[in-house]
């Protein structure tokens, strides 16, 4: 029960801080040359993050990144220089730390010239940094599931440390339990930076997980039964056998009915 009402508290923290992202913001955005720049980045994803999104990559001020559980999150993003953009924008997934308050996001020059109109990519790329709007939407990762890479500085039997890719839904990660298969012996992890979570208990055998992530008005547990064998290695991707589909709310007035035209 303790633990519960601990993952609730922390909950409430993350789901404090996050009010209104389903609202319609405004800001600049500018790009990184290189997506390498942002695969790289605070979240941890390295390579991996080339991945996602079609390379469409976004590096989130600190209100976004929220200490790496905005990690992963996908943002619809639209210039407003209608005569270079298309109504329709482009989406990014949050893969980087933007430290530089300017502007809420610095994306891939794929993600920022896929906002122009055909032909126009190029032009908009001169312009450097143009103003945006954008909100929060749910990712979507077509008949994939949620992936569990097992990190080079996880030691068998004392250390693990794994990072969380291809997150659907609009949901945040917030705890993570971990148990040998067919034990209810749970055991949490904790959240060592970005996607990365890590624990220095490691149970023998096969490994079950349960995370609690953000969904609707409340927090939910999501239960894969199934996720490393009992020979699990590092540098090794695992599908866990679940995937987010949920979409946390929050009480968002006046922007609940806002239509983004």
């Amino acid at each position: 029960m303790a633990f519960f009402v601990c993952f609730f508290f922390l909950f409430l923290l993350i789901s404090s801080s996050t009010a209104c992202d389903r609202c319609v913001h405004q800001t600049k955005v500018a790009y990184f040359s290189k997506a390498s720049a942002l695969s790289s980045g605070a979240c941890g994803y390295g390579s991996l993050a080339l991945g996602f999104s079609s390379g469409h990559l976004a590096a989130g001020v600190a209100s976004l990144y929220k200490d790496g559980a905005g990690c992963g999150a996908c943002f619809q993003i639209r210039c407003k220089n209608t005569s270079h953009c298309t109504k329709g924008g482009t989406i990014v997934t949050l893969t980087d730390l933007n430290r530089n308050n300017q502007t809420d996001f610095v994306i891939s020059s794929r993600a920022f010239m896929a906002m122009a109109h055909k032909g126009m990519g190029q032009d908009l790329l001169k312009l450097g940094i143009v103003d945006v709007e954008y909100k929060r939407v749910p990712c979507q990762y077509k008949n994939q599931n949620l992936a569990v890479r097992v990190e080079e500085s996880s030691q068998k039997p004392n250390y693990l440390a794994v990072k969380f890719l291809y997150q659907g839904g609009q949901t945040e990660i917030v705890g993570v339990d971990i148990a040998q298969v067919g034990s209810s012996n749970w055991g949490f992890m904790s959240h060592n930076y970005g996607a990365v979570w890590d624990t220095s208990r490691v149970p023998s055998g096969a490994l079950q997980f349960r995370f609690v992530i953000t969904a609707g008005y409340d927090g939910k547990y999501i239960w894969a039964q199934h996720v490393l064998p009992a020979d699990w290695k590092s540098g090794v991707i695992y599908d866990s056998g679940v995937q987010f589909t949920d979409i946390a709310q929050e009480g968002c007035s006046p922007c609940d009915d806002e239509t983004w035209k």
